[in-house]
């Protein structure tokens, strides 16, 4: 099959073939989709360098992969530099963070696996499963319009919501919020999701900011128990104003 060609109505007929033509010839292909629309959802446009920050890798192993997805017709590049995924492009990143959120719901909900590990963990399958699989999960679990860490799936009636929430890192004093959120771009920060879990920062914790200095924020829960969270930590945490 050639992935090359694939048309939207293709793909949608061939499905997992496609996706897994796709893995076996290209294996990095599907985190660098995934992570370009995440990137191009949450800033509105993607750079080499900001795309190799969030991968872990060089500039020039970006401009490698970019120039192979170009080929595949799955991502495209501006003169300015400036990467966009085709429409092909990104029905395979969608597909595929679709399937990512779902496996985090079945090991935390169903497998009891660890909040703070879930992410890691369905990153190693989230290629390995079928659409029939990812179709009954969705059901399974109520068709969930976010993961457990709150980022809306594609196309969900919530997603510009959770989008458009602000940080945490910029919440005046005295604020009561509730935290919708840990971006996706958090998730991937050393030690974020573990202090999360530590001090039970999910998404709908109500929290109060007590103090917010610039570089850490004191907050309140709502039984009496306070900590503080540093400033690198909180931009990666997004929220709504609880109002009296």
């Amino acid at each position: 099959m050639d992935i090359a060609v694939l048309s939207e109505p293709d793909m949608k007929k061939t499905g997992d073939l496609a996706l897994q033509e796709l893995h076996k010839r290209f294996p990095a292909a599907l985190d660098y989709l995934t992570t370009i629309f995440l990137i191009d959802r949450e800033y509105g446009k993607v750079a080499n360098s900001k795309l190799a920050s969030r991968l872990g890798v060089s500039k020039p192993a970006v401009s490698q992969a970019v120039g192979r997805l170009k080929r595949h017709h799955l991502a495209d590049q501006d003169s300015y530099g400036t990467i966009r995924l085709t429409p092909e492009g990104r029905i395979y990143a969608t597909r595929i963070l679709k399937r990512h959120y779902l496996i985090e719901h079945l090991l935390i909900l169903r497998l009891d696996y660890p909040w703070d590990k879930a992410d890691e963990e369905a990153l190693r399958l989230q290629a390995a499963i079928s659409e029939d699989f990812a179709a009954h999960l969705f059901e399974t679990f109520g068709r969930p319009d976010t993961c457990p860490h709150g980022n809306p799936f594609p196309g969900s009636s919530r997603e510009k919501e959770l989008l458009n929430a602000p940080r945490l890192s910029e919440a005046p004093e005295s604020c009561r919020t509730m935290l919708l959120r840990i971006t996706e771009e958090g998730e991937a920060v050393e030690g974020l999701l573990q202090f999360c879990n530590a001090n039970q920062l999910r998404p709908g914790r109500e929290l109060e900011v007590v103090r917010n200095n610039g570089e850490s924020i004191q907050l309140d829960c709502c039984e009496g128990r306070s900590f503080t969270i540093p400033e690198e930590y909180a931009v990666h945490l997004r929220y709504r104003e609880l109002r009296d």
